[in-house]
């Protein structure tokens, strides 16, 4: 029986797939300029594939694979029924309200959020009970209010420089962001005795 994992592509897959090596694991085939896509190690227990961060809780969750790690924001804005077992404390980091340090947030008016998580901006705000215009944004978050597009953004923050660097600050902090072990639901029942060890394991790492 093999245990597959589900790996969020760059940072996360990379301290991960390290994980696993500390841990005994041997994938002869990976290197980071493969073109493969599922890599098993030496013994044909435990798998591996990469992919894009919002598909790891779908994997996951349909059961093509057992076991995913993804970043909590991802989480949030991609909501899956999953198991949430362990917080790896990988790229660690938080899910901010930003703008102008000068330039107070218009609460009781209709509030413009520029933002690449819709979802966790419009769960934030409406459990404020504020009224909002979410707008999607895909590139440079940072930009849309200093263009006027926005009041505000919500983004990830980690070290602050580029807001910084564009005259903005956080002005309100959302949540706590790093890197989670998710599960799947029936997995864990009918693989426990081999999942088990796996999440001992790397919590020993932690």
């Amino acid at each position: 029986m093999v245990i597959r994992f589900a790996l969020a592509k760059g940072r996360v897959a990379k301290k991960a797939i390290e994980l696993l090596i500390a841990l005994g694991y041997i994938f002869e085939e990976y290197s980071e300029k493969s073109r493969k896509l599922i890599f098993t190690d030496t013994t044909g227990t435990i798998e591996f594939f990469l992919v894009k961060s919002p598909d790891v809780p779908t994997y996951v969750e349909k059961g093509a694979a057992d076991i995913g790690i993804v970043g909590k924001d991802v989480l949030l804005e991609h909501p899956a029924q999953v198991y949430e077992l362990l917080n790896l404390n990988i790229g660690r980091c938080k899910m901010c309200v930003a703008g102008f340090e000068d330039r107070p947030l218009p609460y009781g008016k209709k509030m413009v959020v520029g933002t690449k998580y819709p979802t966790i901006a419009k769960n934030y705000f409406n459990a404020k009970n504020q009224l909002v215009d979410i707008i999607k944004i895909n590139g440079s978050v940072e930009l849309a209010p200093l263009i006027g597009l926005s009041d505000c953004i919500v983004d990830i923050v980690e070290s602050g420089n580029t807001l910084k660097e564009n005259g903005l600050v956080v002005l309100e902090e959302i949540c706590d962001i790093s890197s989670r072990m998710i599960v799947n639901q029936v997995s864990l029942k009918t693989k426990r005795e081999l999942i088990d060890p796996i999440i001992r394991t790397f919590e020993t790492q932690l």
